[in-house]
C-alpha cells in the first residue's frame, strides 16, 4: 500500500504510510484511528482531556483508543523520533500513559490453579461459551490488572455486556474488545465494588428510559438513536430536562426549521438551561406570550404565525405551548 497523503485546512498536510494504514486496518478500530489522527495533527502536543473536548468523547473514550494505538506499536513511549509523524512526540504527556504491556508469560503466570484471574477467565470463557483467544486474555488481564477491577466486578460488566448485545445487538455474545471498551467507561466513573455497579447499571436503565421517553416525544420510531443524537439527548437528560420540556423545544423547531434540526433545538434547550428553566411549566410561564429576544441562534427562516417578526413566542404560541403539553400529558 502507498503512502497516504492528507491535506488539511490552509497549508497543513499529515502524511500516512502505507504500513501505518495496515496496521490501522488490522486494529479493526475506528476509535483508535480516529485519536491516531487527532495525535498527528495536534503533533502529540495535547492532554486526554483536550482530547476528549476536541473529540466530544470522555476520556474512557481516550483511554481505551489509545490502549489500541499502543498495542499495535503505533504510538510508543521510548526511542521517540519528534520528526516523524508515525511516531510523535509525547513524552511525559498524559495522553500518551498507555497501560503496561504483557506478554502470554505474563498471563501464564497469572493462570495457576485457583487463582483470582484463573477463575476470571474461566467464568468468562463460561458466560461467553468459547475458548478466549491469545488476544482475549491480554485484554482481559488488562482489565484485571491495568484498570484494577475486581474479579466479582470483571463477572458484573461481563454479565452486563452479554445482556446490553441480547437487547440492542444480533443476539451474539459480546467481544472481549467491546467488554474492554466497557471496562474503561467502568473505570472512570469509579465502579471498583458490586455496590457501585449496582447503582451505576440503575443510573444507566433510568438513562435508557428517559431516552426512550425523549424518543417518542421526538417521534423517532423503529430506529435507535445514532451516536451523534445520543450525545445531544444525553446532554439534555444531564442538565436535568423532562420529555415535557423537549417537545415543546422540538415543536418549536419544527416550526421554525420545517424538520427537526438538531443544532438548532440543542440551543433552545441551552438556552433555557441558562435561564434556569427546566420544565414545560417553567418555559410557558416564562417565555410563553413575551416578545423578547430568547437567545436562541439558529438558522433564519423567517417569523413563523404564532410568532413576533423574531421568532419569539407569542400570545397564540404560548396557547399553542400550552395544548402541546396537555396532549403530552394525555399521551
Amino acid at each position: 500500500m502507498s503512502d497516504i497523503k492528507i491535506t488539511l485546512p490552509g497549508s497543513e498536510t499529515v502524511t500516512l504510510s502505507g504500513q501505518t494504514v495496515d496496521k490501522l486496518i488490522r486494529a479493526g478500530d475506528g476509535d483508535a484511528a480516529l485519536l491516531y489522527l487527532y495525535i498527528l495533527k495536534t503533533h502529540g502536543q495535547k492532554t486526554s482531556s483536550e482530547a476528549a473536548i476536541a473529540l466530544d468523547k470522555t476520556k474512557g473514550w481516550v483511554a481505551s483508543a489509545m490502549a489500541v494505538l499502543s498495542r499495535t506499536g503505533l504510538v510508543q513511549l521510548d526511542n521517540i523520533d519528534a520528526g516523524s509523524p508515525e511516531t510523535p512526540s509525547h513524552q511525559s504527556n498524559p495522553i500518551y500513559q498507555e497501560p503496561k504491556q504483557y506478554t502470554e508469560h505474563d498471563i501464564k503466570q497469572e493462570l495457576k490453579p485457583g487463582s483470582d484471574f484463573s477463575i476470571v477467565v474461566d467464568e468468562t470463557q463460561r458466560k461467553l461459551g468459547k475458548i478466549l483467544s491469545p488476544d482475549d486474555l491480554l485484554r482481559l488481564f488488562g482489565i484485571y490488572d491495568h484498570l484494577r477491577l475486581p474479579p466479582e466486578v470483571i463477572l458484573q460488566l461481563i454479565t452486563h455486556c452479554i445482556n446490553e448485545s441480547r437487547v440492542t445487538g444480533d443476539g451474539r455474545a459480546p467481544t472481549v474488545r467491546y467488554i474492554e471498551k466497557a471496562a474503561y467507561t467502568w473505570e472512570r466513573e469509579g465502579v471498583f465494588t458490586l455496590d457501585k455497579a449496582e447503582e451505576y447499571l440503575k443510573n444507566l436503565e433510568a438513562k435508557k428510559s428517559a431516552r426512550g421517553e425523549i424518543k417518542r416525544v421526538l417521534h423517532i420510531r423503529d430506529r435507535e438513536f445514532s451516536a451523534t443524537e445520543k450525545r445531544y439527548v444525553d446532554d439534555w437528560i444531564s442538565m436535568d430536562f423532562k420529555p415535557d420540556a423537549l417537545a415543546i423545544a422540538y415543536d418549536r423547531t419544527v416550526v421554525k426549521t420545517g424538520k427537526l434540526t438538531w443544532a438548532y433545538m440543542d440551543t433552545i434547550v441551552k438556552s433555557w438551561y441558562n435561564k434556569g428553566l427546566h420544565t414545560a411549566e417553567q418555559v410557558i410561564a416564562k417565555e410563553g406570550g413575551q416578545k423578547r429576544n430568547t437567545g436562541v441562534t439558529g438558522p433564519s427562516h423567517g417569523a413563523k404565525p404564532g410568532s413576533d417578526k423574531h421568532g419569539e413566542p407569542s400570545i397564540e404560541e404560548s396557547q399553542r405551548m400550552q395544548r402541546l403539553l396537555n396532549k403530552i400529558k394525555e399521551d
